[in-house]
């Protein structure tokens, strides 16, 4: 699925375009009205764009219209105006979702998900069991979807817990406040320790790639479907 972002802020289209590809989808990026009609018309469509108002060359009530006009993709709006007239309007306008930037990713990636799958283009988990991991929290057991399991220790699990249970990004802060011990220190290096350990356990154990990944200047994302027993 293809996540189309229309920003002219360099690096909050930088961001969005990582995190969304550690999330599992096809996502790029154009910074303005010219570069976004020229992948509608030089492409399909993608499944949705997340769009920007207040672009250098173009207003993205305009476009919204424009692109509700012509194609069947989902709109969501990411701007700085949060005033109940300027969210009305987007609506109007063909949004379908409208909001604003001190949105987190984690917003922005479940907004996202609740589109597609409000269009009908998000497999349910019923549809993806065969590829999902489980996390046993009887056991501290965690099993890859070719059935090939690793026994995880007390922070390990920790660790997993909190990646599986947020469905998301989880910020460094909170981790290292999950996996601190009482009365010693843990730093960001104690935590990339974890991780990369981890992280070479399971790839050695399951011989598959570790889902677990680094979301620049946020924290770690667990990317597959993850079931929690």
């Amino acid at each position: 699925m293809h996540i189309l972002i229309v920003e002219d802020e360099t690096r909050l289209r930088k961001d969005l375009v990582d995190f969304l590809g550690l999330c599992g989808f096809a996502a790029s990026g154009v910074g303005t009205a010219y570069e976004l009609q020229q992948t509608l018309e030089e492409g399909p469509a993608p499944d949705v764009i997340i769009l920007d108002v207040g672009l250098p060359d173009g207003n993205g009530f305009e476009l919204a219209s424009q692109i509700r006009r012509t194609h069947r993709c989902g709109i969501i709006m990411l701007t700085a105006l949060g005033d109940s007239d300027d969210r009305i309007r987007g609506f109007e306008s063909g949004a379908d979702i409208y909001l604003v930037k001190h949105s987190t990713l984690r917003e922005i990636e479940a907004a996202t998900r609740s589109l597609l799958r409000r269009n009908g283009s998000l497999p349910t988990p019923a549809n993806s069991q065969g590829d999902r991991w489980v996390l046993d929290g009887t056991n501290w057991f965690l099993t890859a979807p070719n059935h090939r399991s690793l026994k995880l220790t007390a922070t390990e699990y920790a660790f997993m817990s909190a990646l599986c249970s947020r469905g998301g990004t989880c910020q460094r802060e909170d981790l290292m406040e999950t996996l601190a011990r009482p009365r010693s220190s843990f730093g960001n290096r104690h935590l990339d320790a974890i991780v990369s350990r981890l992280r070479r356990k399971i790839e050695d154990s399951t011989s598959l790639p570790a889902p677990i990944k680094v979301v620049y200047g946020v924290g770690y994302t667990f990317t597959a479907t993850t079931i929690v027993e």
